[in-house]
């Protein structure tokens, strides 16, 4: 596929038709993925291939965490999990949610999970010392993350990025195996889907595009033609 076609047809997949996505064809996948880019070109990431049920099941298990109050605060009309608006649901009523199935159901239902770390020692955090929540190291491995999603597109195969593992961290770790100084990125179920979206709909350049400064004009395409 053309690399812009492969770019604004890549969303989300969360359903799966149950197909096969044999090792050939997720090797070839995971090895175009290899030349995301990384900080100082040191490729801290590292990534688990999970194909046992049981794992998987487990891993099911272990994001209902982050997934329960996901679905609690937004059930509040708050926005779940951020950084800058506490959470006012409490405890007790984030406990007591119960998680939509179809939150954890493309763990089960992929062909092939991967759970996507980075080594915290090669990573160039530069807004470590900033009163927010830090960002920077993600550059490192999320780039891996979405080359992963676009070369399955291009396989006929897709896939989404989860979080929610990440709040059980440590039983993910204990689980696979990860050592201490490696970060939980991503788990990201692949398969192929049910639906294949052909043109995704997002918010024209000049909705989020300024020129020179954040509060600038909207940037232009001073009379170019566009693709919608």
């Amino acid at each position: 596929m053309d690399v812009c076609d492969v770019m604004r047809s890549t969303g989300a997949v969360r359903q799966f038709t149950g197909d096969p996505l044999p090792d050939e064809t997720l090797y070839r996948i995971l090895d175009h993925a290899r030349f995301a880019p990384t900080g100082g070109n040191r490729q801290g990431v590292r990534a688990i291939v999970v194909r046992d049920l049981d794992t998987r099941a487990a891993l099911a298990t272990l994001s209902e965490t982050g997934a329960r109050r996901y679905t609690a605060q937004k059930a509040n009309g708050e926005g779940p999990w951020n950084p800058l608006r506490p959470m006012r649901v409490p405890p007790e009523q984030v406990a007591a949610t119960e998680v939509p199935a179809a939150m954890t159901a493309p763990l089960h239902s992929a062909a092939v999970v991967l759970v996507v770390c980075v080594d915290l020692g090669v990573v160039a955090a530069t807004d470590q010392d900033l009163d927010r929540i830090g960002v920077i190291a993600g550059a490192s491995v999320y780039p891996f993350v979405w080359n992963v999603l676009l070369a399955a597109r291009n396989e006929g195969f897709g896939g989404v990025l989860t979080t929610m593992a990440v709040a059980e961290e440590p039983r993910v770790k204990d689980l696979l195996g990860i050592p201490d100084d490696y970060a939980l990125a991503a788990v990201v179920p692949l398969g192929r889907p049910q639906r294949q979206v052909r043109t995704l709909t997002r918010k024209p350049v000049a909705d989020f595009v300024t020129s020179e400064r954040f509060d600038g004009v909207p940037f232009s395409n001073a009379g170019v033609a566009v693709r919608p």
